[in-house]
């Protein structure tokens, strides 16, 4: 009798027997279906996400949004042409010299309209100060603001907020769910997302990976993403350049 053939051969059967339950225990994990639900939802439209994001974002539930280098603000889209101040992010270097609805008239020397938004030069190497000239109170006043490294994270309230700036008409993407995974609180959901940049007219294809944390409701208390952004301004005809 070969001893090492029975042992080999219970150790592979052990294995599978694992494998196969670590996938009914994953397949059986409710917070799977509220990852995808949640990420279809935000594919489908405007509406659609605000009621889900809602429904199963935890009241204390942080969202980690992309990093990036610039002056850490959030503007109101729906004013065409404007560049008004919607919210400042806390400890950005925007929080020292910048209030909720200022608008920008000037940056750097470019007159903000609807043609140069994509001009403006918000971002760019950490630490150089970008010249402005904002109105604030029906008053112009000239800033200076010194780019930094933003970590963008909101909660709850300021997400919702954010939602409801959104553009309806300019929402819906073609989202692919490749795979899901997850072990205890925690699910990751890889997808592939099709969709159109609407200010040069240019299809673009982008794969994202989604973490979410929930807590012991079943609530979203965490949630971000690590996607190809560099990629998209390749296929959208954009470049990088110092």
């Amino acid at each position: 009798m070969n001893i090492k053939l029975i042992v080999s051969s219970s150790i592979l059967v052990l294995m599978s027997s694992l494998a196969i339950a670590a996938h009914h225990e994953a397949a059986e994990n409710p917070n799977e279906a509220v990852a995808v639900n949640w990420l279809k939802a935000q594919a489908t439209g405007k509406q659609e996400t605000i009621a889900y994001v809602k429904a199963n974002l935890a009241e204390d539930g942080q969202v980690f949004g992309d990093r990036y280098v610039g002056f850490g603000f959030i503007w109101n889209p729906n004013v065409e042409g404007k560049m008004i101040i919607d919210r400042v992010i806390a400890g950005s270097p925007a929080s020292k010299v910048l209030k909720s609805g200022d608008d920008f008239v000037e940056v750097n020397g470019i007159k903000v309209s609807a043609e140069t938004m994509g001009q403006l030069s918000f971002r760019g190497k950490p630490g150089e100060p970008v010249k402005a000239i904002i109105v604030r109170d029906g008053k112009k006043i000239d800033i200076s603001v010194a780019r930094g490294i933003i970590s963008n994270t909101s909660g709850k309230t300021e997400l919702m907020s954010d939602l409801e700036m959104g553009d309806a008409d300019d929402w819906g993407v073609e989202l692919k769910v490749n795979e899901v995974l997850s072990k205890a609180n925690v699910v990751y959901v890889w997808t592939t997302i099709n969709s159109v940049d609407t200010q040069v007219n240019l299809p673009f294809e982008q794969h994202v990976v989604t973490r979410f944390v929930f807590n012991d409701d079943g609530q979203v208390e965490a949630i971000g993403n690590i996607s190809e952004d560099r990629f998209v301004l390749e296929q959208t005809g954009y470049t990088i350049s110092r």
